[in-house]
């Protein structure tokens, strides 16, 4: 029986927790956003915003790019990223 994206995710993300690799923070704010957008509950996931807080912009820019995506598009998202910069997701 083929693997779900679901499990597939969890995989990827267990793999992306436990890596020693440093990311530029571009890829970083990537995997947050699909992971965010994968794991989503209740609407659209906003950080809370101090004034000057350059880094909540930058979550919050990286939230907008993926808004328009499924769970199921940031799930596939999420696993490429980690296949393209950590391995091969099994």
């Amino acid at each position: 029986m083929p693997d779900t994206t679901e499990e597939k995710f969890l995989r990827a993300y267990d793999m992306a927790s436990k890596t020693d690799q440093k990311f530029a923070p571009d890829v970083m704010l990537h995997f947050y956003a699909y992971y965010k957008k994968a794991t989503q509950v209740n609407g659209f996931y906003a950080p809370p915003t101090n004034e000057g807080d350059i880094r909540n912009a930058f979550k919050i820019n990286a939230l907008l790019q993926v808004k328009n995506l499924s769970k199921q598009e940031a799930r596939e998202k999420y696993v490429e990223l980690v296949e393209e910069h950590i391995g091969e997701v099994t």
